[in-house]
């Protein structure tokens, strides 16, 4: 029998020069030509495949397959997921739902959101966000967002509260968590009700707590991309078992979890059908298994990136508020600032990172200007349930200046990226480095 040491001493020996040898091959390319100028880029390999399967996958679908009961109600998969889900998060209560969106939807119908209201949330982040509360004939209120740490800033959120203010929603973006802290508090204060947009913070913490567990509901998103995915698919946690039941009659027409199927429920006069399938609750049992280890391979292949990029001038790498003790980082977020480029601009970056083999983005764009947002404000409904003197002065009420600017300084690399290895962060950090020797010939080219 061989011995199991021996073979963990071979794979971390191997590991240890792979990322020796990426760290060489890095360094040796950032003293050439720009890729984007004909040079070598730095790397060539593609960074790892998302989303990731394996034998357990294929079981638990074929087992859903052949039972004939697709749907939930019918099999078992969506419950063992819920019950799986919470034990992991520590939560009294989860629903599984069809997407974020959704999550979101039932969860601000289910605490009594609707016409007329006011929802606080932060211009920076994914439109559902925004998208779930108009759906309520509600009205999005922004508050702006604090740069260095790419959340909404916390001490602008009272001053936004009016007599219409019914929730606060937290964003915790790129799984990084919200200062709640202070939003509890503001909350608590204001009686307002706090539903954690968690949507790309699975497994993220606050002071030892997961996330998603601390406001009145937390709403998780399963969608391809995420850290923990079905395709589509979303999750509600909650420690209010009136609260969940609730939100779990909202997602199923009005039915209760009780055996009869014609149990109607009474959740406010509205309702509709969300439900997750068995199949994407097959998916996620698998998928459950494996989100502890690949999360702590993106939390430190994502230290060691940050110990690196801070060091190259004109690049500011996300904080974490002082309350944070796990970042899931389903994004990577820095701050770009091109006067330490020879004034490259930040489109021509992104351009030369990916032909340096480093796939990047900007980010978001502002959602507060978006246009369907005047859109909505003036259709027939909005006018209806709001004075023409709040509509006249949302746009004027909604500035961001501090959201303006980060979305022209923000660069995203996605949590796959986070999956490989550190001769991987190596060679992210050394095409930065490169782009910024040949700062001045690129922005000329």
């Amino acid at each position: 029998m061989k011995n199991p040491t021996d073979r963990r001493t071979f794979l971390g020996a191997a590991a240890t020069a792979g990322a020796f040898f990426a760290g060489r091959a890095a360094r040796a390319g950032e003293a050439g030509k720009p890729a984007l100028l004909g040079g070598e880029p730095v790397r060539r390999a593609s960074f790892s495949s998302w989303p990731r399967t394996d034998a357990r996958d294929e079981n638990n679908l074929l087992e859903v397959l052949r039972s004939g009961r697709w749907f939930r109600g019918g099999g078992d998969k969506v419950n063992q997921f819920e019950t799986a889900f919470a034990e992991l998060t520590g939560a009294k209560h989860c629903v599984a739902v069809a997407n974020g969106t959704s999550a979101l939807t039932t969860t601000l119908s289910a605490i009594g959101v609707g016409p007329g209201d006011e929802v606080i949330v932060p211009p920076y982040t994914f439109i559902a966000t925004v998208n779930a509360v108009m759906l309520q004939y509600a009205l999005p209120v922004f508050v702006d967002v604090d740069p260095e740490t790419f959340q909404i800033d916390h001490a602008k959120i009272e001053a936004a509260v009016t007599d219409r203010t019914t929730a606060v929603v937290p964003v915790h973006l790129g799984g990084s968590p919200a200062n709640l802290d202070a939003i509890l508090e503001t909350a608590s204060k204001r009686k307002l009700s706090v539903v954690e947009d968690a949507c790309q913070a699975h497994l993220a913490e606050w002071r030892g707590r997961k996330v998603g567990t601390l406001g009145t509901a937390g709403c998780f998103s399963f969608q391809v991309s995420k850290n923990l995915s079905s395709g589509e698919g979303g999750a509600i946690l909650t420690n209010d078992g009136d609260l969940a039941e609730r939100c779990y009659a909202f997602q199923n027409n009005n039915r209760g979890r009780a055996v009869d199927s014609y149990n109607f429920r009474y959740v406010g006069g509205r309702a509709t059908n969300l439900r997750l399938t068995e199949f994407q609750g097959a998916l996620l049992l698998g998928q459950l298994t494996r989100l502890e280890q690949q999360s702590a391979t993106r939390e430190q292949n994502a230290a060691h990136l940050t110990s690196l990029l801070r060091e190259i001038p004109g690049i500011a790498p996300a904080k974490m508020h002082e309350g944070v003790t796990r970042n899931a980082y389903h994004l990577y977020m820095f701050r770009y600032h091109p006067d330490a480029f020879a004034s490259l601009p930040r489109a021509r970056f992104l351009e030369a990172l990916k032909a340096e083999g480093i796939p990047a983005s900007g980010g978001y764009s502002p959602l507060n200007r978006e246009s369907f947002l005047q859109a909505a404000l003036d259709s027939k409904g909005f006018r209806r349930v709001f004075s023409k003197e709040v509509l006249d002065g949302y746009r004027d009420r909604n500035q961001c200046p501090a959201n303006d600017r980060l979305c022209e300084e923000a660069v995203w690399f996605t949590q796959n990226m986070l999956l490989g290895t550190r001769g991987d962060m190596e060679q992210i950090a050394a095409a930065v480095r490169k782009i910024q020797a040949h700062g001045a010939d690129l922005a000329k080219a």
